[in-house]
């Protein structure tokens, strides 16, 4: 079975190098998708390309709430 394991991670390594120029040169940006004012969902982007989505109650998702509600926080008071 290891063997298999290997072989996929080779696969995926030989992917990514081929995608990796392209990929490095659009910024990977978040959107917050939102219903009824509560955010349901959160967009990776890369360019125009969804590259995955991540629950905003993951830590992950909260980690880029708190960051996006700091951001816009800052920009506001600025102003």
């Amino acid at each position: 079975m290891s063997e298999n394991e290997t072989a996929i991670g080779e696969g995926a390594a030989a992917q990514s190098n081929e995608t990796a120029p392209e990929a490095s040169t659009e910024e990977i940006t978040y959107h917050a998708v939102e219903k009824d004012g509560v955010v349901t969902a959160i967009w990776e982007m890369q360019g125009r390309k969804h590259l995955r989505t991540i629950d905003p109650r993951s830590r992950q998702g909260q980690d880029i709430l708190r960051l996006y509600t700091t951001e816009h926080h800052e920009e506001a008071a600025a102003s």
